[in-house]
């Protein structure tokens, strides 16, 4: 599977909806190969509302132009960060959760 595969995919947990994947998010911890570490999937990006990414608006220092930010931060307003070791299955329908799973502020 590709990661923009995961990218809109309804997210699950039991029977609740909780959103939708709107970013994955990655660390270079892995074997160095070549320049940089080998990447590994650290967690996914979950909307309430939207399918649509923060467009960059989810880092802290991102706040102009001031209009821009302020509907991006409203629209996506409830948005948190699951680790991927809380992923229990990867469908092409959904994302499934393990019960009882973390949920994360997603700025960076």
């Amino acid at each position: 599977m590709l990661l923009t595969e995961l990218l809109g995919l309804p997210v699950l947990a039991g029977d609740e909806r909780v959103g939708y994947v709107t970013d994955v998010r990655l660390v270079l911890d892995g074997p160095v190969t070549g320049v940089l570490a080998r990447p590994r999937v650290y967690g996914l990006v979950v909307s309430p509302r939207t399918h649509s990414s923060f467009l960059g608006y989810e880092r802290t220092a991102a706040s102009s132009p001031r209009l821009v930010n302020a509907y991006l931060r409203w629209r996506h307003r409830g948005t948190v960060l699951v680790l991927w070791s809380a992923v229990v299955a990867v469908t092409a329908d959904a994302v499934r959760l393990a019960p009882g799973h973390q949920r994360y502020d997603p700025a960076l």
